[in-house]
């Protein structure tokens, strides 16, 4: 086995890397050969690392923005306005709430509609069915959690960007996150004019602060024991198949945070020549020429792609 790298990967830190290709093409080959060379190099491995980010969720039907956000979050676009922030999302996460009241009424609405309420599963059950037989386990920036819906085993799943469904010290003053479904469910119900009641407010059981969703958007997320126990299952994942015929299958990642799936995934297939890359992207899905054709690249509606994929691999399976 070629193998350039020595070192160990113990701490998901290791795994992580800056270093990004200076190679990129987009392949002209047809669509139809691709999704036959995906399938064929899918077919062929033992093991099977997704690395899925935002535009997975997205390609399976979940909404953030437009005419869903105009719908479902009016409320909050009629009491802070329209612009910039109460666009989607990702931007209204940022608005400068006026106090805690506030702020929990929005994210509370937010969570469960993005997390806990959330059910775009039929495409990814649809690649857990074709994947059936794989050694898999899943590494995602996203906070979803539809790749456990879909059915694939929580053991199996490493969400290092954190999860819908929890809460945290916004300050990080002790690592542990707490499920809050249920609380976000009370604040539903009882949310006016844009604000839960004073006494649904959470504060830190430890410092008494305010607390926070556990999503990584500073150095104040808390990585508690499940994290890190995923970070574990995540590492011995990556020494078994580092060795074995593997299939990096990159679902909806571009460059907004490349050092968590795509840099490490072009890293991992540079370095073992027993492993591929296959990166399925609407728009993003340039490929190092150099990793010649242990690398596909398919720029395409990523729902039809992973659905062709799939019934190519069904087919083979049935004859």
């Amino acid at each position: 086995m070629f193998n350039r790298s020595t070192k160990k990967i113990t701490r998901f830190s290791d795994f992580l890397t800056g270093d990004y290709a200076r190679d990129y093409i987009k392949q002209d080959t047809p669509y139809a050969e691709q999704i036959e060379r995906a399938a064929r190099l899918i077919n062929a491995a033992d093991y099977v690392l997704i690395g899925a980010g935002a535009g997975m969720s997205t390609a399976a039907g979940a909404e953030y923005g437009g005419k869903f956000f105009a719908e479902h979050f009016a409320e909050f676009q009629k009491l802070y306005g329209k612009g910039p922030y109460m666009q989607d999302m990702y931007a209204a996460g940022f608005y400068p709430f006026p106090d805690q009241e506030s702020k929990w009424g929005y994210w509370s609405h937010q969570a469960l509609l993005a997390g806990a309420d959330l059910d775009v599963t039929p495409l990814h059950r649809t690649l857990l069915e074709a994947l059936k037989g794989k050694k898999l386990f899943l590494l995602s920036t996203n906070a979803d959690h539809q790749f456990e819906k879909a059915g694939l085993p929580a053991e199996q799943i490493f969400q290092t960007q954190g999860s819908y469904n929890l809460i945290q010290c916004k300050r990080g003053c002790h690592p542990k996150t707490y499920n809050a479904v249920e609380l976000f469910r009370q604040m539903e119900r009882e949310r006016k004019d844009g604000k839960i009641p004073g006494e649904l407010v959470p504060k830190c059981p430890v410092c008494g602060g305010d607390m926070e969703m556990n999503l990584r958007v500073d150095n104040d997320f808390v990585e508690d024991e499940n994290w890190h126990a995923a970070e574990d299952r995540f590492c011995r994942f990556l020494s078994e198949c580092k060795d074995k015929k593997t299939v990096l299958l990159e679902l909806g990642v571009g460059f907004n945070t490349p050092m968590i799936i795509r840099f490490p995934f072009e890293k991992l297939t540079r370095e073992h020549e027993n492993v591929s890359l296959v990166r399925l992207s609407r728009s993003k899905a340039m490929v190092p020429a150099s990793l010649g054709e242990r690398a596909v690249g398919i720029n395409a509606d990523m729902a039809k792609s992973i659905t062709d994929i799939s019934e190519k691999l069904r087919g083979w399976e049935q004859e």
